[in-house]
């Protein structure tokens, strides 16, 4: 049988083809920084070091969602959210979350979004959080960068939301 996505009309073979998930590794942190060509571009305090995976079939509304559950689970002493403790967040592209295993030896991709479509959908996930007034830096897009996490903790959890 084939199924058409509900918000993007893309046709799959079948219905569990699509549920993909958004995928964010939050990592709480004492400090962390991003770097590209030896040069630091990102660099933030206590807060959340956020990995993101972008899936061929999200849309604002999990970007929405996702953005919402970044700043108010409650992952800082005494119950508090990075948004309570006025943390900061350094956010990261990463298709590689999506790497398919199980076959060969080669990583299979097909489940990340097209790299000018996830661009598209990374940057709106950062204006939504820069919207909360918390400081937010970036790596660089489709870079390739040494990311540098002090983990406080180690806190570190899997964050995911399939496509509605």
């Amino acid at each position: 049988m084939r199924i058409a996505h509900p918000t993007t009309n893309r046709v799959y073979a079948s219905r569990t083809n699509f549920l993909f998930p958004m995928r964010i590794i939050i990592q709480r942190v004492k400090s962390s920084q991003v770097e590209v060509n030896d040069r630091i571009i990102g660099k933030i305090g206590r807060g959340l070091n956020l990995l993101v995976g972008i899936a061929d079939t999200d849309t604002e509304v999990e970007l929405d969602w996702m953005a919402r559950k970044c700043l108010e689970l409650r992952l800082f002493p005494d119950s508090k959210s990075v948004q309570d403790i006025g943390g900061e967040l350094l956010v990261i592209s990463q298709f590689t979350l999506y790497g398919d295993c199980r076959k060969g030896r080669r990583p299979s991709f097909d489940r990340s979004a097209a790299p000018e479509r996830a661009e598209i959908l990374y940057d709106k996930f950062v204006k939504m959080l820069r919207e909360s007034g918390l400081k937010v830096e970036t790596g660089l897009f489709g870079a390739m960068m040494q990311v540098s996490i002090d983990n406080d903790g180690p806190v570190t959890l899997v964050l995911e939301r399939e496509s509605a």
